[in-house]
């Protein structure tokens, strides 16, 4: 689906903004229509830079999220009842309604995997809080590799605010190679301070952690990412994939979607056709990161023949969607 790697590099190009603090940024629900294209987005967020009123947003059919000025849109407020009603059919509604079936699990709720069809895996790259440096090898191999046959090569980085904070080189230096066209990133919500406690059990432990607020724990990460010019997507992660039927409705209800993965590398789980591939780069986790290198390596004649890619999430779930 090249057009769809073509519309997230404009997407990027348009929706740069400048650096200034972030104000007023709250859960607003709306469907805006832009005054010149008539192209219809589901509003998620509101916010105010620059004394300018903007609006987090995403659009349902390509579940592609950008930024847009109160200015440039037609407004009708719109509850959740409303907005999925609307756009029933759309990609991301469905992705909405779909991943609550996976809702009540203790790990792993939310997506897990695609169709097993698919030929190839998406790649999702966690960075917890950690004080190591990134491993900035997973990145230079990926596109070493993939990048003559695949370009930008598309990967979703989990990221916490907590990370973004003591790393600030890693992130600009992850940046500059989505803006040079190396890397389609999707910036996926993986919570502010990821909290996990030693010993715990984990219905207690993690996002189950007793005084958690998880309102503040996704907007603050977004918040965060928008004041380094990054656009937050509609996905999350759980620390630790952990989460209970309660909070994982309280997410649900800031219009982003959980995913998990059924392979967890470092845990030994194999990556096959369709899985959600998980993997730390954040200094913590180096099997992880030489079991993807070596998985690379190991399918060099397939992607030479196209035969195995990595895939955007919003793609995957694009293309799961209109195969049923």
């Amino acid at each position: 689906m090249k057009w769809f790697r073509i519309l997230l590099i404009l997407m990027c190009v348009s929706t740069s903004l400048p650096a200034q603090t972030i104000g007023e940024y709250s859960v607003f629900t709306a469907i805006a229509k832009t005054r010149n294209t008539k192209e219809q987005f589901i509003v998620l967020r509101s916010f105010v830079k620059q004394n300018q009123r903007y609006f987090l947003s995403v659009s349902p059919q390509s579940m592609i999220t950008r930024i847009i000025r109160s200015d440039t849109v037609k407004l009708k407020s719109a509850g959740w009842s409303t907005i999925r009603s609307q756009f029933s059919s759309s990609p991301y509604v469905l992705a909405l309604q779909q991943t609550e079936r996976n809702s009540d699990t203790l790990q792993d709720a939310g997506f897990k995997r695609f169709r097993k069809t698919q030929k190839g895996i998406d790649l999702t790259i966690d960075l917890c809080p950690s004080h190591r440096p990134l491993d900035r090898i997973v990145f230079v191999d990926m596109i070493k590799e993939l990048s003559c046959e695949e370009k930008p090569v598309p990967v979703a980085i989990s990221i916490t605010g907590l990370w973004m904070q003591k790393h600030q080189s890693d992130l600009e230096w992850l940046d500059s190679l989505e803006r040079v066209g190396d890397l389609s990133i999707l910036w996926v919500n993986h919570t502010f301070h990821h909290v996990v406690k030693n010993n715990e059990p984990l219905k207690m432990n993690f996002m189950l952690t007793p005084g958690i607020d998880v309102l503040s724990e996704v907007l603050l990460t977004e918040q965060a990412l928008l004041e380094q010019h990054i656009v937050p997507s509609v996905f999350f992660r759980f620390p630790g994939l952990v989460s209970d039927k309660i909070v994982f409705e309280k997410v649900l209800a800031l219009g982003i979607i959980p995913i998990g993965s059924d392979a967890w590398l470092a845990k030994g789980q194999k990556a096959k056709n369709g899985t959600i591939v998980l993997i730390h780069a954040n200094g913590n986790e180096p099997l992880g990161i030489k079991d993807f290198i070596e998985l690379l390596k190991n399918k060099q004649d397939e992607v030479r023949h196209k035969n195995w890619e990595l895939f955007d999430l919003r793609e995957s779930i694009v293309d799961d969607e209109s195969q049923k």
